[in-house]
């Protein structure tokens, strides 16, 4: 590993503690614009394991949130249809922050500053582990992708399209 091996506490990582959730650190140098690809290559994962956390928006500007392996691309097309929205886009990086409470690069689904919907790709809950952002750029933590329905209450969508 790159960094320590030890990371200081995030709203994430509380937030996983309260609830009693076990789950491993996987610190690495954080690359710009690297991405879920970038991290899973430097921690030595397969990037369908690395769920990427992606804050997008509707029509009407209502965030949400989409988790998604590493190595696929959400298709905001049939992630609307599915949701019975006019239509979906990312978030603007400076939106998405305020938003989540988070840096973008460093985006965890956990204890964000505002509550929002959280859509899961379903094939990620078939895995038995995925690393997920800890709340801190160049940060992972390893959890059971069950957690995300039981602390997030995400909802199983199929919108993936291989990147």
């Amino acid at each position: 590993m790159a960094k320590k091996d030890k990371v200081s506490e995030t709203p994430a990582t509380a937030l996983l503690r309260q609830h009693g959730v076990a789950f491993t650190e996987h610190p690495y140098e954080y690359l710009e614009h690297g991405g879920a690809q970038h991290s899973a290559q430097v921690l030595g994962m397969d990037p369908f394991a690395v769920v990427k956390t992606l804050i997008m928006q509707d029509q009407d500007a209502k965030p949400l949130v989409v988790l998604m392996h590493g190595n696929r691309k959400v298709s905001t097309k049939n992630l609307a249809r599915q949701l019975g929205l006019k239509s979906i886009e990312p978030c603007a990086p400076e939106v998405a922050n305020r938003h989540s409470g988070y840096l973008v690069g460093g985006t965890s689904p956990f204890a964000t500053r505002r509550a929002m919907p959280v859509f899961i790709e379903e094939t990620i809950l078939t895995l038995p582990r995925i690393c997920i952002n800890g709340g801190r750029r160049g940060y992972l933590v390893g959890i059971d992708p069950q957690v995300c329905v039981q602390l997030l209450d995400a909802q199983p969508v199929n919108c993936a399209l291989a990147e």
